[in-house]
């Protein structure tokens, strides 16, 4: 469906998009990409010499863990394992390890039949058992399916059977999730853990180097048409300069996770070509309502107000159409409600809403309340390498409505780490919603309870925990009336509320070699789609 027309902003003469741009040239944070941070600390050496066609992708990712559960994402990617199901590009779901599948008429019960002509890489057939002890594994607290009623799951004959204890129409999505990736036996110690990578897909590993770099053949066993690109690598860069200096130099064919200034470069390159397209990731600040500064319902929105997301939309990301007016980005339909009013930006409420909750400014300019003063910290991480930049603006912004922001720029966990042991303030990252293609199953991971490691923080709400029990229930159809509805009032509670405070949307772009023919970006990012691409001369 056609995205939504964006409402129109007006430009605000208080923070024009050069002064955000000026704080944050000025910053400490603007110096960031010029200086590692230990979380930029990857590979910034040459990637290992590969056969002349081996296509050599780069990202800023590392392989902290070969476990599915925690780091499943970058073998998936390079498709190099499978699951169960995949999902097409309109997001059908479609076969995978299973060739078919059908449900009971009480939609308690489903059966899933394996291809029979799936092997994996060591020449075992993948069977039954194999598949059932990987979602099992993916129960874990840390996986997709620990969100799934699942009253048993077993072999049936040559089939998988899984059983609910309540229709649950997301389950399907879940099953491509990467948490349950089928591995072979052989890909696990004596002790359970997982010693190598042993999957089923169109490649094979050939090398594996934890945490920066793995190459891949493909697989002579695969039972589809065999792959143009025989050879490809992947290899964890940290610093998004180095990742543009390789793309721009030949020694890479893909790069992701390139910053906006960066992109406008490579665009005017000859020997590159951008990619892009929008996906359903919002970039957010996680707010720890738990807080006694942020308790308040009026803070938060009072926060939101003082953000000009237009501004960092056009300077930082060179795109004011990326301005999020709502948590859930227009690329996410049935979640998206263009009948919300937008999140706007007006520094005067938001001034007036922090007096009214008891705050006034000190003589540095700095709220206070009692003896308490208006200073917290933001942590962010350089993964993304515009989420510095963009702290940096909003630690601006906060100032000129008197409060002050001490941005921590660390390590990706360093975020739920803090929330799990309460030190959190305030977090700024992006969420993809579209994890796997029904969002369900990422809003229901971050807001149910008292919320998941990216939901928020010390806030709950009965109305969007029983929106949330009931969409699993209404059926397959995601767009009937019912499960607009829902969705609809989950969306105003989180608009009202603000636990989360939505900043921009997000565009995932990719640079490459303008020799690979078939070159796309998968909208779900599951895939680089590497089975597509062909050498053109």
């Amino acid at each position: 469906m056609p995205a939504p027309r964006l409402p129109a902003f007006t430009e605000p003469a208080s923070l024009p998009r050069r002064r955000v741009l000026r704080a944050a040239a000025l910053s400490p944070l603007g110096g960031l990409l010029a200086t590692a941070s230990p979380a930029e600390a990857h590979s910034t050496s040459p990637p290992p010499a590969m056969p002349r066609n081996a296509v050599r992708a780069i990202g800023p990712w590392e392989m902290s863990s070969l476990d599915p559960l925690r780091n499943g994402y970058l073998f998936s990617r390079m498709q190099v394992t499978e699951t169960l199901v995949d999902f097409d590009p309109d997001g059908t779901p479609v076969p995978g390890l299973a060739a078919r599948w059908n449900v009971s008429a009480d939609r308690l019960t489903w059966r899933f039949l394996p291809r029979a002509d799936a092997r994996f890489h060591d020449g075992t057939p993948v069977r039954a058992g194999d598949i059932v002890a990987a979602l099992n594994r993916a129960r874990h607290a840390a996986g997709a399916l620990a969100r799934a009623p699942i009253a048993e799951m077993l072999v049936d004959g040559d089939a998988v059977r899984i059983r609910l204890t309540r229709p649950f129409s997301p389950l399907l999505a879940l099953l491509s999730h990467s948490s349950t990736q089928v591995l072979a036996p052989a890909s696990f110690a004596h002790d359970g853990n997982v010693r190598t990578i042993v999957g089923s897909g169109p490649y094979r590993i050939v090398d594996l180097e934890p945490p920066q770099r793995f190459s891949i053949a493909a697989f002579d066993g695969w039972r589809g048409a065999p792959p143009a690109i025989r050879e490809a690598s992947y290899l964890s860069v940290g610093r998004a300069e180095m990742r543009a200096l390789m793309i721009e130099g030949g020694q890479a064919d893909l790069a992701y996770g390139l910053d906006p200034g960066t992109l406008a470069r490579l665009r005017r390159a000859p020997n590159v070509r951008v990619h892009a397209v929008t996906v359903p990731r919002t970039t957010l600040l996680k707010v720890n309502a738990g807080h006694p500064f942020f308790a308040d319902t009026r803070v938060r929105q009072a926060m939101s107000l003082a953000l000009d997301r237009r501004g960092i939309a056009t300077a930082i990301l060179r795109d004011p159409q990326l301005a999020a007016t709502q948590l859930f980005p227009p690329s996410l339909p049935g979640w998206h409600d263009a009948a919300i009013p937008a999140l706007a930006f007006d520094p005067a409420a938001s001034q007036r809403l922090l007096r009214e909750a008891g705050w006034a400014a000190g003589s540095d300019g700095i709220l206070r309340r009692g003896g308490d003063r208006f200073a917290v910290t933001l942590r962010t991480f350089p993964d993304r390498p515009e989420l510095p930049v963009i702290a940096t603006a909003i630690q601006e912004q906060m100032r000129r409505v008197g409060i002050e922001v001490r941005v921590a720029v660390g390590n990706s966990s360093d975020i739920p780490f803090s929330h799990r042991d309460g030190s959190l303030a305030l977090g700024l990252f992006a969420r993809n919603y579209g994890v796997v293609p029904d969002a369900f199953g990422a809003v229901a991971q971050d807001f149910n309870g008292e919320g998941g490691d990216w939901g928020p923080m010390g806030w709950h709400s009965s109305t969007v925990s029983a929106a949330l029990a009931a969409l699993p229930a209404i059926g397959d159809t995601s767009d009937t009336q019912q499960a607009r509805a829902l969705r609809s009032q989950i969306a105003a509670v989180l608009q009202r509320a603000l636990p989360l405070i939505p900043v921009v949307w997000y565009r995932q772009t990719l640079a490459a070699n303008p020799r690979l023919a078939h070159v796309s970006i998968d909208p779900y990012e599951r895939t680089y789609r590497l089975t597509q691409l062909q050498w053109q001369s």
